[in-house]
């Protein structure tokens, strides 16, 4: 989507000598970060719910349920989620940077 809002954006930086790998990696870059920070909500939420869980089982007698989070786990789900959004982010940037310069800028 963000793409398709932002083709005057690609236009005008492959009209000022943009290479088509340059828009690529700009918008690969971002899709990543933005599936990184949505690792980073999901594992905060993550974190939280499975305390809160331990909590109540504590509570009720369930001494036995404990949640651990290792600092593995938490490399692995942040990679993981910065990967994806690398993925996801790549054909429609690679369509985008393919865009021809004249045809945005008049807004075809």
């Amino acid at each position: 989507m963000s793409i398709l809002e932002r083709r005057k954006d690609i236009g005008i930086l492959k009209a000022l000598g943009a290479e088509t790998t340059d828009i690529l990696a700009i918008f690969i870059i971002e899709s990543g970060f933005l599936g990184l920070f949505g690792g980073v909500i999901g594992l905060i939420l993550g974190i939280l719910l499975a305390k809160g869980i331990e909590i109540v089982a504590h509570k009720m007698g369930y001494l036995m349920v404990n949640a651990y989070i290792s600092y593995e786990l938490i490399v692995g789900i942040l990679a993981f989620s910065f990967l994806v959004g690398v993925i996801s982010g790549y054909f429609p940037a690679k369509s985008g940077a393919k865009l021809n310069p004249i045809e945005t800028l008049r807004g075809e």
